[in-house]
């Protein structure tokens, strides 16, 4: 299948795009090639294939969400570049 000029400008224009004059021969030959391999996609029999939803079984497995005390607070402080009542202190973020 080939794609023309007018059909590629048209194409262009619904997606609101903008396409150089010296732009179109390329653009229409990447066209062609992708209806090319959508050739080849249709052809590949997919008829004795089962349908299926996920690859493998695996799913997302979450921990329980705790509170844990850190032991060494002091140690974690002893890293920030200023603090303030025993806290990081930090620029505004707004």
């Amino acid at each position: 299948m080939s794609v023309g000029k007018e059909e590629l400008l048209h194409i262009a224009k619904l997606a609101d795009l903008k396409v150089d004059d010296n732009e179109i021969e390329k653009y229409i030959k990447n066209l062609d090639d992708i209806l090319d391999y959508v050739k080849i996609l249709e052809k590949v029999p997919i008829n004795d294939l089962d349908e299926t939803i996920g690859a493998n079984d695996n799913f997302n497995v979450f921990r329980k969400d705790e509170v844990k005390e850190f032991g060494n607070r002091q140690g974690l402080l002893e890293n920030a570049p200023e603090k303030e009542r025993d806290m990081y202190k930090i620029p505004k973020v707004l």
